[in-house]
């Protein structure tokens, strides 16, 4: 889930974030612990922001942006987050859900806490801390046991300089005509939802763990949903065009195979073979033998009888 909590100073946000961390096991990202963060750690961002608070400048909405980024990169982050503290104003809601676009992570609800004015100057100019441990009074609504006492540790309580009402009158001032109309710009996207900030923390809690179970899960089905027709788009598109690539290919070998069939056939060279005088051949050659043997024979019976035709006449 992806939500962006809203409301004015005093209207206890900031407690709620914390339940809702806890209950949905979501990173809570608020600019401020942001910017610590990223100083602390020495990064490009933190560098930068830190030359702009040295030199009294506000942080630019795009290195907050750029600390956004790099948080929702972190694994804690992947099943959702929630915004406290930014945007401030329609600017930077702007800029926000162009970033959050681009990495297909749009916000999924605006949660405003409800509050009205004389209630949060109350909150806000009846605070009071303790000094030990931190524990945190209101003279209006939760004043301890003893004036000015803490009722855990006995530790003195504090009241903050800039909890003084022309302080906290100023400050709600600017919330009114910067970050107010915000309210407005998540309810044109029909993405708001308000809870009343008035109650006990826990009955508050559960006012807005009520919106999200009705809001959020409904939607989370219908975007699940829509992921899983947009992979198997994809996976066909896929196919299609392992198919077409197949197709092209075949096609280049079919003409590649009807080109090679145009061109005029080689000449086989072959070596000659010796070959075997054929049986006429043998025919022949065996009666010119014999004759050649029977002229032969002839010959030498002629000069023997002429020979011995010779001693006859001497005797």
């Amino acid at each position: 889930m992806r939500i962006v909590l809203l409301g004015a100073p005093g209207s206890g946000k900031g407690t709620q974030a914390k339940l809702l961390v806890e209950k949905y096991k979501i990173p809570q990202m608020s600019t401020g612990d942001l910017l610590r963060a990223e100083v602390a750690a020495g990064t490009d961002l933190g560098k930068k922001a830190k030359s702009a608070m040295d030199a009294g400048q506000l942080v630019t909405d795009d290195i907050v942006l750029g600390m956004i980024q790099t948080r929702l990169a972190k694994p804690d982050a992947k099943n959702g987050f929630i915004l406290d503290g930014f945007p401030r104003n329609i600017p930077q809601a702007q800029s926000l859900d162009a970033m959050l676009a681009r990495l297909g992570q749009p916000l999924q609800l605006a949660l405003l806490v409800d509050v009205e004015t004389d209630v949060l100057m109350k909150r806000l100019t009846g605070r009071r801390t303790c000094g030990s441990c931190g524990a945190i009074y209101n003279i209006h609504f939760s004043a301890p046991k003893t004036s000015n006492k803490c009722d855990k540790c006995g530790g003195g309580l504090t009241h903050r300089s800039d909890d003084n009402e022309n302080t906290v009158s100023n400050r709600l001032k600017v919330y009114q005509e910067q970050t107010a109309p915000l309210a407005n710009y998540y309810k044109a996207q029909g993405k708001l939802r308000t809870v009343r900030g008035v109650g006990t923390v826990s009955s508050i809690f559960k006012a807005m763990g009520d919106i999200i179970e009705s809001q959020i899960r409904p939607l989370a089905d219908v975007m699940g949903k829509i992921e899983s027709a947009a992979l198997r788009a994809a996976a066909k598109a896929k196919a299609e065009e392992a198919k077409a690539k197949a197709a092209a290919k075949a096609e280049k070998i079919a003409k590649a195979a009807a080109a090679k069939a145009k061109l005029p056939a080689k000449k086989k060279v072959v070596a000659k073979k010796a070959v075997a005088p054929s049986k006429a051949k043998k025919k022949l050659a065996k009666p010119a033998a014999k004759t050649k043997q029977k002229i032969k024979t002839k010959v030498k019976s002629k000069a023997k009888a002429k020979a011995k035709a010779k001693a006859k006449k001497v005797k």
